[in-house]
């Protein structure tokens, strides 16, 4: 009897070490934690109204307002409102992992609590620092600019047909034609070519001629 409730003894510290050690594995791994990217706006908002170019004129710079001096702490160079978003995120990532929340005042305010990677002392990489996303999106880069073919030297009237006409359809098509390209000009074609003179100034005569044919790369689009 007293072997099996030492057995059992033993199986039942075994359990609970084991319980333990999940415990502290699930602890482990859930330690390290950074603030939501929606907390970082939160504090930017309360700091610079979410201004990356800001200079306040007090000595506090761009959307998470540092001071160069704790700027120069995290490693920034040159003035943080001249630095872009990408970069103040980082240098704000990398200060809380140094010290918290302590050094915002805005912080306090909105009664943030530190997370656990607050205080951790681990440098950041900028990767880790990606998600706070806070800068405005990059300006969509613009597709390059169709380049105009020669003008076929023919003015195109209804029920013509030719290469050139179907050219010009499928240039219409970035404004939302939706032609096949068939290259005959019947009763769509007649009213793109009015929707582009009537767009451009030239006289709406429905024939595709010079003017209408540049109007279609370099023209104003059709209303």
């Amino acid at each position: 009897m007293g072997k099996h409730r030492l057995r059992r003894m033993g199986v039942r510290a075994l359990l609970i070490a084991l319980v333990a050690g999940a415990v502290q594995l699930v602890t482990t791994t859930s330690a390290f934690a950074d603030p939501a990217a929606s907390t970082w706006l939160k504090l930017r908002m309360c700091e610079s109204s979410n201004r990356y170019t800001v200079n306040t004129r007090t000595g506090y710079y761009g959307a998470y307002q540092f001071d160069l001096p704790t700027w120069r702490s995290v490693g920034g160079q040159g003035r943080p409102d001249q630095a872009s978003p990408a970069e103040q995120d980082y240098r704000a990532l990398y200060l809380y992992r140094m010290r918290g929340w302590q050094p915002w005042e805005c912080a306090g305010m909105l009664s943030l609590r530190d997370d656990g990677d607050a205080r951790s002392k681990r440098v950041p990489t900028y990767a880790e620092a990606a998600y706070i996303g806070g800068g405005p999106a990059p300006a969509p880069v613009p597709p390059p600019a169709a380049v105009m073919p020669p003008w076929p030297g023919l003015v195109y009237a209804y029920g013509d047909c030719a290469p050139a006409l179907r050219t010009f359809q499928l240039r219409m098509n970035a404004f939302g034609y939706g032609f096949e390209g068939t290259g005959c000009y019947y009763q769509k074609t007649q009213q793109a070519v009015l929707d582009l003179q009537r767009a451009n100034g030239i006289n709406d005569s429905g024939r595709l001629g010079p003017k209408t044919w540049k109007a279609a790369w370099d023209g104003k689009p059709p209303r």
